[in-house]
């Protein structure tokens, strides 16, 4: 159902897209064959100049030819013709080079009109079959947020109310936030390759392309918290069940860390993306990412979707997702809240739902964990500088699979970011234990790979507002 959706959805707007740019030319045809109707009028008004030795009113009726025929068409050549003689003053020349002009705005009227019938014809194909492909891509997203209803229901009692003009303003001002970026970037990696271009050019590219990306910065960093979809939002726009992102909240500000990727101007990569953003990036391949929000932030991390349980009464709240989740994804911590949390998933959740992520520097969190499991990690010594060190999960009878985190041996990718390597072990450690899901490392970049597809629209988007404005507002 998701791959159909998927389709479908894409389809409907290809199909749309294509039908709208056909409809709107066929409007222009349409426009120009009615508004050459008035030809007639403007001939016998030319005649009547001619008699009164009119030649600036000869001179406004041949621009209006002017704009309402093609440089092809009879009637304008000989218009053009007789004005031209008009202004010299041979009145009775221009005469002769308009005599034949009714029929010539006969032949042109009924080119015009038969291709308005053309452009037409072409356009209604498209927009029937663009029609029932929306009509279906709504009906399959309307089943889609069906599917999580109550999970919605459930999540919608703690997500905080926010002006309905917000998102969309914010979304609006972080597309051009990530122009910007785009543009700047690809200005800096135009410099580094652009080796035949002269030494002034490529300065003044760098200075442009790096001022672009400061203020893509402070753009994105003001407007992307405040475009973000609500944990309701985002549950309601995804049919499969949750994932429920489970952490201390001393870890966002770690996991809000966007770490540099070697090589990546000469590579022609980029990201800006947090660690959780990359990593919820990862687990989308499983469904929507919901975490719950820490009370009292102003505005939520960027990463899995927040909702707010309230500070005295949160366990109910967290014991009804993990039940809706298919998955839950727990990062140790030092809290006792995390640990209950821990306990709960253990006795009521089945083992295969539960991944746990160990911090580089677990500080005997892996002993305290190993008193709650049927056979040990084996990670008590381990201690890294990573932001995470191995991912745990368990098979049938709660004994612990460990994948640690790290390039894989003899991997050629072992510059990737955190994130990254983490998601590759959350899939081999899930593989383990029969959860099979691919490609999750490719995944965490899929954020930036996004914003470049979105950035690619704005060429046909732009040709589509310049035929609607034609059409609106005329030529």
């Amino acid at each position: 159902m998701r791959t159909l959706t998927r389709v479908v959805t894409a389809a409907a707007a290809v199909v749309a897209y294509v039908a709208l740019v056909l409809a709107i030319t066929a409007g222009l045809d349409l426009r120009a064959s009615l508004d050459f109707r008035d030809a007639p009028a403007q001939h016998a008004a030319f005649l009547a100049a001619l008699d009164r030795g009119d030649a600036a009113q000869a001179r406004e009726v041949r621009i209006w030819f002017g704009r309402h025929s093609s440089d092809a068409r009879s009637s304008r050549a000989s218009i053009s013709l007789a004005a031209g003689s008009a202004e010299d003053g041979d009145f009775a020349l221009a005469r002769k080079f308009v005599r034949d002009l009714p029929d010539a705005i006969a032949e042109d009227q009924a080119a015009l009109d038969r291709e308005s019938a053309r452009t037409w014809g072409r356009a209604w194909p498209w927009l029937v079959c663009g029609a029932v492909l929306v009509a279906a891509a709504v009906v399959l997203r309307h089943r889609r947020k069906a599917a999580n209803a109550e999970a919605v229901a459930l999540v919608n009692r703690f997500v905080p109310k926010r002006p309905a003009w917000r998102r969309p303003v914010f979304a609006v001002v972080s597309g051009i936030g990530y122009l910007l970026m785009v543009a700047g970037f690809l200005g800096v990696v135009a410099v580094t390759r652009a080796q035949d271009v002269p030494w002034g050019v490529r300065g003044i590219m760098l200075v442009s392309g790096l001022v672009a990306l400061v203020v893509a910065y402070f753009v994105l960093r003001y407007s992307r918290p405040r475009s973000t979809r609500t944990a309701a939002q985002t549950l309601a726009s995804d049919w499969r069940a949750p994932v429920l992102y489970l952490r201390g909240f001393d870890d966002d500000r770690g996991a809000a860390v966007v770490d540099d990727l070697l090589g990546a101007l000469p590579s022609g990569l980029l990201t800006i993306h947090s660690r959780e953003e990359q990593l919820v990036s990862a687990l989308g391949a499983f469904g929507p990412v919901v975490a719950v929000g820490q009370p009292g932030e102003r505005l939520p991390h960027l990463g899995a979707a927040r909702f707010y349980l309230p500070g005295d009464d949160w366990q109910d709240g967290v014991l009804a997702l993990m039940g809706m989740s298919q998955l839950i994804v727990l990062r140790l911590g030092e809290g006792e809240g995390l640990w209950w949390e821990v306990e709960q998933a253990r006795a009521t959740q089945p083992p295969g739902k539960l991944v746990l992520l160990v911090p580089g520097q677990h500080d005997g969190l892996t002993d305290r964990l190993d008193a709650l499991l049927p056979s040990p990690t084996g990670l008590a010594d381990v201690r890294t500088e990573q932001w995470t060190s191995a991912v745990v999960v368990f098979d049938k009878g709660w004994r612990p699979r460990v994948r640690r985190v790290g390039p894989f041996p003899g991997e050629k990718n072992r510059h990737g970011t955190p994130a990254f390597h983490v998601a590759r072990a959350i899939q081999a450690a899930l593989e383990d234990v029969g959860t099979k899901r691919r490609a999750l490392g490719i995944r965490t970049n899929r954020g930036m790979l996004a914003v470049f597809g979105k950035v690619a629209l704005v060429v046909p988007a732009f040709v589509l507002v310049v035929l609607l404005a034609r059409l609106v507002l005329g030529d």
